[in-house]
């Protein structure tokens, strides 16, 4: 088959992916080999190309919000049939013994292991997953509409319920891409006022499109103190900036698994009144799952924009320099 490897993580201007060719994966006894259709553009595959992130596996494959069809199973696998549809996300395995695995929180777990970072993942004709960590997929809805929704959406809903917004509370976003735009849909149908702080005036327009209250530029001071604040710009100035904005009792719920240096913060301006400053680290299974049962009811669309998985390089660099609003989705041209 053919697939994108990281042969040299550097700046995505520079090439470091290159379209190679490699066998068809073979699944393990408790695995699914999945024939991809299509996979998100997410910032964490910009993040493992660029080496923002460290390397866990050599010339790896990107790609963590994958839809496909099942092509093969291992000996162990029940419950899955060929040409099921099934989706692929980033965290792919964990050892379910530990305590954080016992208390529910496997997104913790230290043996946890993602797509597209510690295996291969979907910008590739194949991948595999594990038949545990697979999500099974509505059939209704399309395949690049779904595949945003893998990460993005997910993550978007574990920030969400990490930011501990109150019903019908004030919610500010500060940038606006693939996640904060399916987390703002989530919020809105929740009852939420939401304020979107961003730098692109596409990203703002959408906002408003979408229903947000107000959008403004990044370092904008919203119109009205906030409840909650989720960053999802990997840009460590915004935490003061966002900290501030907060009412007394706040929480800032900071999305990104990369994020820049923060400066020092201001202990009376920044934290004082009972503000909290919270991580987000991956997601577990039941977030995936509650996450899609709640954008199927509440019609959570992603906005997106497709390449062809052939120029997966473009769609990061495109990416990187925010040149779309919403996310973009490779769609499989190679097989």
């Amino acid at each position: 088959m053919r697939a994108w490897t990281v042969t040299d993580p550097r700046p995505v201007e520079e090439g470091p992916l290159r379209l190679t060719s490699k066998p068809v994966p073979v699944p393990g006894d408790d695995e699914l080999l999945v024939h991809v259709r299509a996979c998100g553009v997410c910032r964490t595959d910009l993040h493992v190309t660029e080496g923002d992130l460290p390397v866990h596996r050599p010339g790896v494959t990107p790609g963590h919000e994958v839809v496909g069809v099942v092509a093969d199973r291992g000996r162990a696998v029940n419950g899955f049939a060929p040409d099921d549809r099934v989706g692929v996300a980033w965290l792919r395995r964990t050892d379910g013994t530990c305590a954080y695995c016992l208390r529910g929180a496997e997104n913790l777990c230290p043996a946890s292991r993602y797509t597209g970072w510690d295996a291969d993942g979907g910008y590739a004709e194949y991948t595999t997953v594990p038949a545990a960590f697979a999500y099974r997929l509505p059939g209704e809805v399309e395949d690049v509409a779904l595949a945003p929704l893998l990460c993005a959406g997910i993550i978007g809903y574990r920030a969400l319920r990490r930011a501990a917004l109150p019903a019908g509370g004030r919610l500010g976003l500060y940038g606006f891409g693939g996640s904060a735009h399916l987390c703002a849909q989530v919020a809105l149908a929740d009852g939420a006022r939401v304020h979107v702080m961003t730098r692109g005036a596409g990203a703002r327009r959408l906002a408003l499109e979408l229903g947000a209250a107000s959008a403004q530029d990044a370092y904008a001071v919203p119109p009205e103190p906030l409840d909650s604040a989720i960053l999802f710009a990997p840009v460590g100035d915004l935490v003061p900036v966002a900290l501030r904005a907060l009412d007394r009792g706040g929480v800032l719920s900071v999305a990104g698994i990369h994020l820049s240096d923060t400066p020092p913060l201001h202990y009376e301006s920044e934290l004082f009144y009972e503000k909290e400053l919270r991580s987000v680290t991956s997601n577990t299974r039941e977030d995936g799952r509650d996450f899609l049962a709640l954008a199927a009811r509440h019609g959570v669309r992603a906005t997106t924009h497709t390449y062809p998985l052939s120029r997966a390089p473009q769609a990061l660099e495109d990416l990187k320099a925010g040149r779309f609003d919403g996310a973009a989705v490779l769609v499989n041209d190679l097989s």
